[in-house]
């Protein structure tokens, strides 16, 4: 039972965090929908879509909350650091996880940046999809995602007509999923996020400058059949 107490709290710190990434966004129509998206997001909604959360929101139509996320300018990067300041805030332990991985976003059409043809974990098998590579943070306080990277296949990366169509940046070129994962685990560690390890799966682990990267920050790293030993070794710790 949610008491009303509880909810006051929720609604506070839903404040909190908005005040915080609230100078992101230059002017007071895009804080206004950033703060009504990421309510819409948290709410017992049935479906995420644009029609759910415009409805969440008191919004005749989704045009507000499609406005907001494909035309609306503000620095997705920094909100992306407050988050990750934020999580280690309320969720931060030296013991933690970092967990490196990715997964599949199925799609009908062929309009969405980086879809094609490919392998998703998500359907277990080749589907037309995006793949987005993530970087979450887990401790004994709670769990989040701190980071987050759209895969760009090459047949993307190279074909201008279709880039300048989907509004991919000029800047976002081609890179594997392993290099998209370095540069998260870099900038978490640049960062100063406790932990002591990096999981991920074997595509991670076996790339040899990601387990690099997890030697100069002190982190251990683990991947495939290594997630076992580690679980047990980090309940050891706990217990000693």
């Amino acid at each position: 039972m949610t008491y009303a107490s509880e909810a006051h709290r929720w609604a506070a710190q839903l404040d909190e965090l908005c005040s915080r990434i609230a100078p992101r966004f230059g002017r007071i129509e895009p804080r206004r929908r950033a703060r009504a998206y990421l309510q819409g997001l948290l709410a017992p909604l049935e479906r995420k879509n644009g029609w759910h959360l415009a409805e969440a929101a008191g919004d005749m139509t989704p045009d507000g909350v499609q406005d907001f996320l494909s035309r609306m300018h503000w620095d997705a990067e920094a909100v992306r650091d407050d988050l990750r300041t934020y999580v280690v805030e309320h969720r931060g332990d030296p013991d933690a996880l970092l967990v490196l991985d990715e997964t599949g976003f199925v799609k009908k059409g062929d309009k969405s940046a980086g879809v094609k043809r490919q392998y998703s974990g998500t359907a277990g098998r080749i589907e037309n999809c995006q793949i987005g590579v993530f970087l979450a943070y887990a401790s004994r306080h709670g769990h989040a995602l701190i980071d987050r990277a759209l895969y760009l296949p090459q047949t993307w990366a190279f074909d201008a007509a279709r880039r300048a169509e989907a509004g991919v940046p000029e800047e976002i070129g081609f890179a594997t999923k392993p290099k998209l994962g370095q540069a998260m685990l870099k900038q978490a560690f640049e960062a100063g996020v406790p932990c002591a390890w990096v999981v991920s799966d074997s595509l991670y682990g076996a790339d040899h400058q990601i387990r690099r990267l997890d030697r100069g920050a002190r982190a251990r790293l683990c991947a495939g059949s290594d997630l076992r030993s580690a679980a047990r070794v980090q309940a050891r710790g706990r217990l000693a």
